[in-house]
């Protein structure tokens, strides 16, 4: 869970407050022990940071192990790697410096790294490449990270196991090799890296081979011109200029997100000092190393420039209100529309005012299609459906397009048919079950056309007497009703009789009630299993509690009667004996 600190920020003679969220660490976690030494770190990305710098170091916010920009990168692994059995502290810094602001420390997490009890492996020379041909006099030599390594010896000699040039010198935990003076010309070199910690040096290392060319001057590096190293708010499509370098015939460029990825161009050679760059992305921070060249090689040791693309549509942080904004618009829109069966078709409205609209289908397999660019959308069929509400801004360097996107869905609906009313005898009132059919959404009321509706459709504790009930669609599509006037109560059927042969209560039948004309069409009779018993007519004798010839025990019997209008009413009722 991100962590929330507070800070000030003084503006003029003023200042606002604000809390900022910090990211916990993925990987390694927040005190993880036995982490291995080469192991890669990564944070939880924060909404509208621009950039991120990481401290490393052995004391809560020390940065004796490297403090290093990353860029929009939420990841980095130490190019040397991590001292063993130690407790690393993880410190994250939030760079607000290209909006304006001040970068935020937030508070260190550790973990405990694993304790190397074996030698390094051997290394690979990534420059010169084994093998490599004329190469450059002014040459540096250049190698991998060793897991585990804690330092390196470099011998350099000009026969085979040689070390003439070089005498097992001990580099320290660094990757290169700068040697004091140039190679001889157009001779054969041959070296080998032996890593080394603790525990012992890497065994049987091999030599790998270069042979250096003419003698000739190599250029000098560069700088940019523009966008000035440092720079904030470039246009998205800046023109990139740096210093002409006397001696170089070409330049090798190379722009990526992150110190250490070729994202944007990756060595693209250029002959001039000069270049256009297409349609780089807001709110980043781009990273640029420009290698003069020419026939005797590169030049050696330029340094990396940044530089940082406008705010774009956020979200970024108000220094002003200390909160984060953004230029995409706000749009509440509902997720499903529905239009009634035989009915006008569905007439939408975006529901705020912008500079520009999109309506997109969707098809089932997620490919949409531009279908309108006006404010209103008339729909006739069922489907998912996208909207899009965007604004026109004006930045320095030209105008963005910055929108939201919501999904919708639409389906069809419409007004309910209703079955029937199934009533039942319940012990507080009467059971009422509302049958209704449609293509709808429904909902249910009783007595009152406005309501409150329910989503059930059965009504319970419903006291004997005349009543109305109604199925609502609630997608508008209107209101169906039913009444019922007391008709099937429980006063018509008996609550027990007693078949026992002295010609009171043998029989059980339905009563009609006083006053009444009740025309029931069936009267069937169950067991407490469900099992249908016997059905009987109204205008017969009633049942008289035997099935197939044989007398039924004492129990709790049930019954379900039809009328004429066919609703229904269930009851149960005792048989004595």
């Amino acid at each position: 869970m991100m962590k929330k600190l507070l800070y000030i920020l003084f503006l003029g003679i003023g200042f606002a407050s604000y809390s900022q969220e910090c990211p916990d660490l993925l990987s390694p976690v927040d005190g993880a022990t036995n982490v291995p030494v080469d192991a890669t770190i990564t944070w939880e990305a924060i909404p509208g940071i621009p950039g991120y710098q990481i401290r490393l170091g052995t004391t809560p916010g020390g940065g004796e192990l490297g403090v290093t920009s990353v860029g929009s990168a939420t990841s980095y692994t130490p190019p040397q790697g991590l001292p063993d059995n130690t407790q690393i502290y993880v410190t994250i810094i939030l760079d607000f410096l290209f909006q304006g602001g001040s970068d935020i420390v937030c508070e260190s997490q550790s973990f405990t790294t694993e304790d190397v009890t074996t030698p390094p492996a051997c290394t690979s020379i990534r420059t010169p490449q084994d093998g490599a041909v004329d190469v450059s006099v002014f040459t540096n030599i250049s190698w991998n990270y060793a897991p585990t390594a804690t330092g390196y010896r470099v011998t350099v000699g000009t026969t085979p196991g040689g070390n003439d040039v070089v005498n097992d010198f001990d580099v320290g935990n660094v990757l290169t090799y700068n040697p004091p003076g140039e190679f001889d010309p157009n001779t054969t070199f041959y070296v080998r890296i032996v890593p080394y910690n603790e525990n012992g040096a890497a065994p049987n290392c091999q030599e790998s081979t270069f042979i250096t060319g003419d003698v000739a001057p190599l250029p000098g590096c560069t700088s940019l011109i523009t966008p000035v190293n440092g720079a904030i708010n470039v246009p998205l499509t800046p023109f990139l200029e740096w210093v002409p370098v006397p001696g170089a015939t070409g330049y090798r460029v190379t722009i990526g997100t992150t110190p250490t990825n070729a994202n944007i161009l990756d060595s693209a050679v250029f002959t001039t000092n000069s270049t256009f760059v297409i349609d780089f992305e807001p709110n980043l921070t781009f990273f640029v190393r420009i290698v003069p060249f020419n026939d005797s090689g590169e030049a050696i040791g330029c340094g990396q420039e940044s530089f940082s693309t406008l705010l774009g549509c956020g979200p970024f942080l108000d220094l002003t209100t200390g909160e984060f904004v953004s230029f995409n618009p706000e749009v509440v829109f509902p997720p499903v529309f529905s239009f009634c069966e035989n009915d006008d078709p569905l007439v939408l409205t975006a529901p705020i005012i912008a500079d520009g609209y999109r309506w997109y289908s969707v098809d089932p397999f997620d490919n949409v299609s531009l279908i309108s660019e006006n404010r209103e959308l008339t729909v006739d069929q069922v489907g998912d459906y996208q909207l899009e509400v965007y604004d026109i801004i004006s930045q320095p360097g030209g105008v963005i397009e910055c929108g939201t996107t919501v999904d919708f869905e639409v389906v069809s609906s419409e007004i309910a048919t209703l079955e029937r009313l199934d009533i039942s005898e319940m012990a507080l009132g009467l059971r009422i079950e509302v049958v209704a059919s449609g293509n709808g959404d429904y909902e249910y009321a009783i007595d009152d056309v406005n309501g409150p509706y329910q989503d059930s459709n059965v009504f319970n504790g419903v006291q004997p007497g005349n009543h109305t009930l109604y199925v609502r669609d609630k997608n508008g599509c209107g209101v169906v009703e039913e009444s019922f006037e007391q008709d099937l109560t429980v006063e018509g059927f008996p609550k027990f009789f007693t078949p026992n042969g002295d010609n009171i209560n043998d029989f059980w039948q339905f009563i009609q009630p006083e006053g009444q004309n009740i025309v029931l069409t069936s009267i069937r009779i169950f067991d407490r299993y469900g099992k249908l018993l016997t059905e009987i007519r109204q205008d017969s004798q009633g049942w008289d509690g035997t099935f197939n010839g044989r007398q039924l025990p004492a129990d709790d019997y049930w019954y379900l009667a039809i009328d004429d209008s066919n609703r229904e009413v269930r009851g149960h009722f005792s048989l004595k004996r």
